[in-house]
This record gives C-alpha cells, structure tokens and sequence, in this order.
C-alpha cells in the first residue's frame, strides 16, 4: 500500500486480520481465545482485532461455546455476506453458472443451453446464465465483485481471440471480449476450463499441499493443467497443456489439428475411440448415444468386470493414456498426476491401477497417480475458487 512500510503496526495489524480470517474460513466459528491460540496473539490483541473485523463487516457473531466445558464464550465468523463472486462453466452445449459468497458457499445456481448454431449471441448466453444464478442467489448484478469464465481452449493474450476450441460457436469474435467487458460491470476473468479443474483440486482435492503437477482430464476432451512451482503455466499464447495435440504413437499423425479439433493423444485416448475399440475386442452390446455417454458407459463396465472384452477394452485404454502420459512425464516431471473427468472418474481405481502400471513401463519417472476428488462440476468449482482467491485479497486487505 503507498505510504506504508512492512512492519508498521498499520502493515502488522492487517497482516494479523488476514490471518484471523483465513483461520476463521478454515475451521469455521472460533472464540476470541481460540483465535488468539491460533495466532500467537495476547487475549486483549484479539479483542481489538475482532471488534475490528467486525466493525469493518468481515466477521460477525454467531452464537455461543454453550454445551462445551468451562464459562461460554461468544463465538464469530466471517461475514459471508461481506461479498459474492460468480463462476461459468461453458460447454458447447450449455453455460452453466454459480454465485458464492465469501465464505465459499453457493447461494445461486442457473443454467442455459447454447445453440449449436453459428451466430447466436454469446453476450445474450453468458447474461442469461449470469443473471440466472444471481437471481437463485437473491442477489443484483452489481453485486458480484469478480466473475471467472471457464471455456475450452484459451484466449491468446496477444490478440484476445479463442485458440484451440474451434468447437464453440460464436467465441471467436475478435470483439467478443470488448462486447463483454461493456456489458457486464464487475472484473472479468477468463481461464481454460481444465486450469480450472486443476484449481479446484489444489484448493480442494487430491492437489492440495503439491506445488507441482500434471491433472490430466478426459470429458469431451483431453486436455491437462500444468502446476509448476505452485502456479499455473500457460504458455505464450494460452495453448501448454492442449494434450489433444499431442502425436503420439498407436495414432494416426493428424495434421492441420486446429481446423481438425483433434490430435494424436485425442484419437487415441479420447472418448471418440472408445465405441471402435469395444466393437474391435469383441464387447458386446455396445451402447447407443451421445460419444461422452457411450464412453463413459464402456469404461465402467470395464472397470466393474474382472475378466473378458471388458476389462480387456480398459487395459487397452489405460495404454493409450499412458503412452500420452509419458512424453508429458520425460518433459515435466511431476510430483503428482490428477486423472480427472467423467472418463477418467468412471474408471476410477481400477484404470488408475493400469496406468500407473503402464507408466512405470513406459516413463523413467514415476510421478504418483490419483483420482481427482472433485468431481461435482470441478471447472465451475474452480472458477468460483479463482474468483474468490482475488476477492478475498481485495476485500479481506484491512490496510487499504
């Protein structure tokens, strides 16, 4: 902040604020000497922060330590109220959106289908499932502090166009983001749906504590996030992690992959594959369906069966995934990889087991494997944790 210095009280007291805060949305409603404990800080330093917190709106009262041993003691948390955020998670098919409040909880949600044609209003489909969720939520527009959008592909910081998702209709407007900053009043924020997945598990889930990972995720797509160094790594143009690409061997060398929307790893390991490999194994009745359904469906059922064209079709597809796993593994390194989406999930331990096993053979590192824990809309998840991560620093800086 101008004007201040570290270590002023002014700097200490904030310093301390945020840290009481932070306690407070982690463990829930604390009393002043729990607080204290927690922090290091003398039972009156406590009192003055709380009665400053609570002056400034972040924090409020809410009931007693009645029922727990010795005198009761007034017990507080963080105003979840002080301020709200929104997540959207787009899909060719559907915009679906959330509003939290500060404390993390979701108070609205809302849902749009969007046209498969060409030329519908994007603007018109990202308020519509905005003002849908602050609805639900009792809430104004004005009232979100921040919103985060998650999409397929990136948008290139150079030039402010999509890349890598030629398969949402209507993003691609070279004006799409002016028409949205002018329509929406708040902060904006776009991320890669799959970055956002990552966030979701390194705020939430199987990540959390790992500075540096691999999540490789599988629902329509395949695509991974890059954790390196605790942060996300983009690259220059958006694209690190765009794994679809990947040539791979067992796959066609496909070229011209953007105007084609698909890679090597892709026709190899994604959903696509799936129904052409069961019928090539001899599995029998083969649903029928949507691609994502149909996949989902077989690798189930093979993760269920012990033996047969079942289980054979899922060791088929955990080779596939870690022949692309490997060429990611000799580059980065991992500590850890998070096999997310509803592929992935479906699969569950049992495929994680088989890749795990084929990486081993084809890797010289061997990173640990898990399962991605959130599995309840991880990329609306973890667009609501990026926005809230922002929105807590600004609103929860007591120096300022």
């Amino acid at each position: 902040m101008a004007g201040t210095t570290p270590g002023t009280p002014r700097v200490l007291r904030a310093m301390n604020d945020r840290a009481a805060l932070d306690l407070l949305l982690e463990h829930g409603p604390l009393s002043r000497t729990r607080i204290g404990k927690l922090t290091g800080l003398s039972k009156p330093t406590a009192s003055q922060l709380l009665a400053r917190l609570e002056a400034a709106g972040l924090v409020v009262a809410t009931g007693t330590t009645e029922g727990r041993p010795g005198p009761n003691a007034q017990l507080y948390t963080v105003n979840a109220a002080a301020a709200h955020v929104a997540g959207l998670d787009v899909t060719p098919e559907r915009i679906r959106a959330a509003v939290a409040d500060v404390a993390g909880g979701v108070v609205g949600e809302f849902e749009v289908a969007t046209p498969p044609r060409r030329g519908a209003s994007v603007v018109r489909q990202v308020t519509g499932a905005l003002d849908g969720a602050v609805k639900a939520a009792g809430l104004v527009r004005g009232d979100l502090h921040r919103v985060v959008i998650g999409t397929p592909g990136a948008f290139d910081p150079g030039t402010g166009r999509l890349r890598y998702a030629s398969h949402l209709p209507g993003w691609h407007a070279p004006t799409l983001l002016e028409e949205l900053a002018a329509t929406l009043p708040m902060p904006v924020e776009y991320e890669n749906d799959v970055n956002l997945a990552a966030i979701a598990e390194q705020r939430l889930g199987a990540a959390r504590g790992h500075d540096d990972f691999v999540l490789l995720w599988n629902e329509g797509g395949l695509g991974a996030a890059l954790v390196i160094n605790g942060r996300l790594h983009r690259g220059f143009t958006g694209g690190a992690g765009e794994v679809g690409f990947l040539p791979v061997p067992g796959a066609p060398l496909v070229r011209h992959v953007t105007k084609a929307n698909s890679g090597g790893f892709q026709e190899l390991a994604g959903g696509q594959a799936l129904p052409r490999l069961a019928r090539e194994l001899g599995v029998a009745d083969v649903p029928m369906g949507a691609t994502s359904d149909i996949a989902t469906t077989l690798i189930a059922r093979g993760a269920a069966a012990e033996r047969g064209p079942e289980r054979r079709l899922l060791h088929a597809f955990a080779t596939a995934l870690a022949t692309g796993l490997a060429s990611m593994v000799a580059v980065l390194d991992p500590e850890l990889v998070v096999l997310s989406g509803g592929l992935l999930a479906a699969g569950g331990e049992p495929l994680r087991e088989l890749v795990h096993s084929e990486l081993g053979e084809l890797a010289a590192s061997r990173p640990r494997l898990v399962i991605g824990e959130v599995t309840q809309l991880p990329v609306l998840r973890g667009a609501l944790e990026s926005a809230l991560a922002t929105t807590r620093d600004e609103v929860f800086d007591t120096a300022r």
